[in-house]
């Protein structure tokens, strides 16, 4: 019995085990398992506009919108296509406050029903706000057929790193499958302890035993005998090793992942105050982060722009007047600190790739105090290569790199397909 108990243990292991594997691969790729993926969208919209809208959409729209029905700053998007048309929401996307102030009403409407929060302007052309409102339609039809969600994981947030996420649910099973062949051990063996003794009273008081009968009976047990058994040691050594594995997956897999750290500041200086509640422009404060490597790190003399004259006797505020007295800088705790082996360009990625600073940084306009929202991993940097589009219209430069492209493939021509993957690019 117990080698059969022993066997049935090893094989729900495997089970959940590779079940918590599929989970893992499921959340990662974002799909239904049994769903066809890259299977056609309704209404005809061509695959490859669908994919470049789902990455501008994330780059630039998914910290405030959802292509769902969920409110987060602005309104769920889903059936806004049937709601508003087609070239009024093209002029709301490029310059939502443009149509406010031409007292456009519906424009009016969702500002005030929103609590008056401006929305950014893009510079989008007409058929990228095309292929964003095709993505949300391929999302909203993809719910309709789909009505479930994969083990509670939505559409990814911009920065969020799925895979990370998934690596951490496979931890998490892992654990819970660990705690849980415990328990069912210990029940087991205590179980057959209670029977055993059970039996052996019943024979005592109810049985004529031969001498033989009774001294099997009431023999002592040797406890010797469990320890120095082949299948507990074999037992013993598979839970060891199992929890070894899982606390080093855990332990290598966080190497170097700082996501989530917050550390306290010397001012308390609130981002959701400045950028959110004011709407400060991040360049007032961040001076080179469309013109350098590096954003910088705004001077005490930046901060005496306004408050020379504003929050003077604010105790934190005092701590600039004093730092500016003593002439010492002001040691802010740097949050985001790629390693030196890893090459980054603000500009690159701000001035010409036209990515938004919450694409990285994650809603910085909320945060009372700065954490670091993304992983920042190689993976994830590189998943963002993969998926978002580089505008080439009207830059000679890539004229035969886009027609090269379009012969060899039908997706989108994006960073990794100008070279945004190579090794090279960020590692010199």
């Amino acid at each position: 019995m117990f080698y059969t108990f022993l066997l049935a243990l090893v094989v729900s292991f495997g089970a959940l085990a590779q079940g918590a594997s599929e989970q893992a691969e499921v959340a990662q790729k974002g799909v239904e398992p049994g769903s066809t993926e890259g299977a056609s969208v309704d209404g005809g919209a061509d695959p490859a506009v669908i994919d470049a809208g789902a990455a501008l959409f994330k780059n630039n729209c998914a910290v405030c919108h959802s292509a769902g029905s969920d409110v987060i700053v602005g309104p769920g998007l889903k059936g806004v296509t049937g709601r508003r048309s087609e070239s009024w929401l093209i002029s709301w996307i490029k310059n939502s406050q443009a149509l406010i102030q031409s007292g456009d009403a519906e424009a009016v409407a969702v500002y005030n029903e929103y609590n008056k929060q401006a929305m950014p302007s893009f510079a989008f052309s007409d058929d990228e706000v095309r292929s964003i409102l095709a993505y949300i339609d391929s999302e909203a039809n993809t719910a309709a057929a789909v009505p479930t969600t994969v083990g509670g994981v939505e559409g990814a947030a911009p920065g969020q790193n799925v895979g990370t996420d998934a690596i951490g649910a496979v931890g998490g099973y892992l654990d819970i499958i660990l705690v849980v062949l415990i328990v069912v051990l210990i029940v087991l063996v205590v179980t057959l302890l209670l029977i055993t003794s059970l039996l052996k009273n019943y024979l005592n008081k109810n049985r004529q035993l031969d001498e033989y009968d009774a001294e099997v009976v009431n023999q002592r047990f040797d406890f010797s005998k469990i320890y120095k058994s082949k299948a507990v040691r074999t037992l013993v050594v598979l839970i060891f090793v199992v929890v070894l594995l899982d606390l080093t997956i855990d332990k290598v897999m966080g190497v170097g992942i700082q996501q989530g750290y917050q550390p306290k500041q010397p001012i308390a200086f609130s981002h959701k105050l400045h950028a959110g509640e004011h709407q400060i422009n991040c360049n007032y404060c961040h001076t080179t982060v469309y013109e350098s490597k590096s954003a910088s790190i705004p001077s005490a003399n930046i901060c005496m722009n306004c408050h020379s004259q504003i929050q003077t006797q604010s105790p934190e505020i005092q701590k600039i007047y004093r730092a500016i007295e003593r002439n010492e800088p002001i040691e802010w705790v740097r949050i985001h600190n790629l390693p030196d082996l890893a090459y980054f360009n603000h500009s690159q990625h701000t001035q010409v790739g036209g990515v938004e600073c919450q694409t990285c940084h994650g809603p910085i306009q909320e945060m009372d105090v700065v954490y670091q929202y993304s992983p920042l991993t190689m993976g994830w940097c590189i998943d963002c290569h993969r998926e978002t589009p580089l505008n080439t219209e009207g830059n000679q430069y890539y004229d035969n790199l886009v027609q090269l492209h379009e012969a060899s493939s039908k997706g989108a021509f994006t960073v990794s397909s100008n070279g945004g993957t190579e090794c090279s690019k960020c590692h010199y």
